[in-house]
């Protein structure tokens, strides 16, 4: 599958949008990445949460930079065949790593079905 980075982007806006206001009024100190690839050396990845869960922050979280969520572009591609199964992709790479940020681990999300 095929597809640009302004596209791939845009699926990605629109999956957040799908995200209950309600939960992204709790999000704090994230963003939203997207990159073309995952980190070299490691297992291709969809998506990646890197920070400091909320349920992990404790009194002493101050001055930090802010956690990051990047989904990554060409992998997603990869195990897709449509541009619909890209959209779908996206919706569950977003939400299974804004749940890392409310402190859902993967065992966890498998058993929801967000795996």
């Amino acid at each position: 599958m095929e597809m640009d980075r302004d596209r791939f982007e845009e699926l990605v806006g629109e999956a957040l949008d799908e995200v209950p206001e309600e939960l992204l009024r709790l999000m704090d100190n994230v963003v939203i990445l997207v990159e073309d690839d995952s980190p070299p050396g490691e297992p291709e990845l969809l998506g990646l949460y890197e920070g400091h869960a909320l349920t992990e922050r404790g009194w002493d979280y101050a001055g930090v930079l802010p956690d990051r969520i990047t989904i990554y572009r060409n992998p997603t591609l990869r195990v897709c065949d449509s541009e619909d199964d890209v959209v779908d992709e996206v919706a569950v790479t977003v939400v299974h790593e804004i749940a890392h940020h409310f402190g859902i681990d993967d065992a966890r999300l498998h058993d929801l079905g967000w795996g």
